[in-house]
Order: structure tokens, then sequence, then C-alpha cells
């Protein structure tokens, strides 16, 4: 489910959303050093600056999801948009994938403005990338059937581990980070709301986590390392936002 086998060009066809989205990362990137425009024309005018949106430039509040400080930066949280993103397009389709990302990135900046200082400055699609994995826990827990075991255990471990460095290393935008999380898990769960159905689901994830405890230590130790490896880059990526 995670693990990309197609051709660059199948790649482009199956998951036309996360190909035009990491397109626009990397255009924007190069449009920010390329000397066509003033020198940082591109991130003056297009982070997330709470003063310039209060003072009216509104736009700040979706084009900071994709905008990011350097190659690096951009690099990652686009291996992590292809890594993680090409599967929830699939289940949603492309036009409900478009909606969960730019309103999870939406609900993260919206956030932001209003819990960070007017000062505070931001770019990066973490909060947009967070939501995803907030709708894949709504899955998790609403729908189960969606993801085997071993996926839903995959984004687990993601969300747990990429929420515990989110509070570990330095310039980093928390507020983005949970909010897109949040964000991104209401927008799975309230479809799919009922007292009983999550009562329900809450327990056999319980049961099941309790379960793979168990299995995990039997599970072969160069599979391990090599998803553990992929997690890491991930968080790399994540975490580059400034």
């Amino acid at each position: 489910m995670f693990t990309r086998t197609e051709s660059f060009r199948e790649f482009i066809r199956f998951y036309p959303l996360v190909s035009i989205i990491v397109a626009i990362h990397i255009l924007l990137y190069l449009l920010t050093i390329l000397p066509i425009f003033p020198n940082q024309w591109f991130i003056q005018t297009f982070s997330g600056v709470n003063l310039y949106i209060t003072e009216g430039e509104v736009w700040r509040l979706i084009t900071p999801t994709f905008m990011h400080s350097g190659f690096a930066h951009m690099l990652f949280n686009s291996f992590s948009l292809v890594l993680f993103g090409p599967a929830l397009e699939r289940i949603l389709g492309s036009g409900r994938f478009l909606f969960v990302y730019l309103l999870s990135g939406l609900i993260a900046n919206v956030a932001t403005l209003l819990l960070e200082p007017l000062t505070y400055t931001h770019v990066g699609s973490s909060g947009a990338i967070f939501g995803l994995f907030g709708y894949y826990l709504a899955i998790i827990i609403f729908q189960k059937h969606m993801l085997s075991k071993q996926n839903s255990q995959i984004i687990l471990i993601l969300c747990v581990v990429s929420l515990i460095m989110t509070f570990l290393q330095p310039n980093i935008n928390i507020t983005a980070h949970l909010f897109g999380l949040i964000g991104g898990f209401l927008l799975g769960a309230i479809p799919n709301y009922n007292k009983k159905n999550l009562s329900d689901s809450i327990r056999s994830t319980a049961n099941w986590a309790s379960t793979n405890r168990k299995r995990a230590a039997a599970q072969s130790p160069v599979k391990i390392l090599i998803w553990a490896a992929i997690i890491i880059i991930a968080i790399v990526g994540l975490l580059a936002q400034k």
C-alpha cells in the first residue's frame, strides 16, 4: 500500500492530485531560487505571516502549504506526500483527497493565526500531511476494514513517533502539526460518527494493538529495519518545517 512500484507515467496517471501537488512544490521552489523575480519575492509574498493575514492578505492561509524554506524541506515533505498520499487518493478519489488535503492545511494555518504571535512566520506542507495521517486514523477507528493490519500499524507508529518528535525538535510549528492532525481526523470521523460504532471500534483497535505487540517480536528484522528507515525519512521531512 505504501510501497511504490509504478513507473513515473503510471504514478502520474494513477495519482494525479499527489503528482500535481508535488509538481507545485518543485515549481515554487525553483521560482524562489531562479533569478527571475526579486530576491525572496515568492517567500515574502506567499509565506504565512500572521500580521499580514490580519491586515487582509488572506491568501496566506493557503499558500504556505505549498511553500518551503529550502531544497531539503521541499524534498522531504514531497517524499512524505508521495509515500503516504497515493493510497488515500485512491481510497477517497481525487476530489475528496484534494478537499481533505487543503482543508487540513487551512485548519492548521488558521490555528497558527489564532494561537501564535502576530510576528509568527511559517511555510511548509506538514500541517496538510498531518491531516492525511489524521484521516488515516479515522479510517483505522471507523472503517478499519479498508486498511490491512500491517498498514494500520505503520500509520499508528508513524503518528505516535511524529507527535513525540514534534515536541522535541526546535523550530517546529507545533500548532500546525496538532491541528492538521485533528482536522484530518475530524474530516474522516464526522461522516462515520456513531457512539456505538466508536465504542466498538476503540475496543477492537485496542485489542488489535495488544495482539500485534506480541507479533512484532516475530517479524523479520530486515523488514522492521526497512520500515523504520522509511518512517524516519518521512518524519525528518515533516519536521523540516520552520
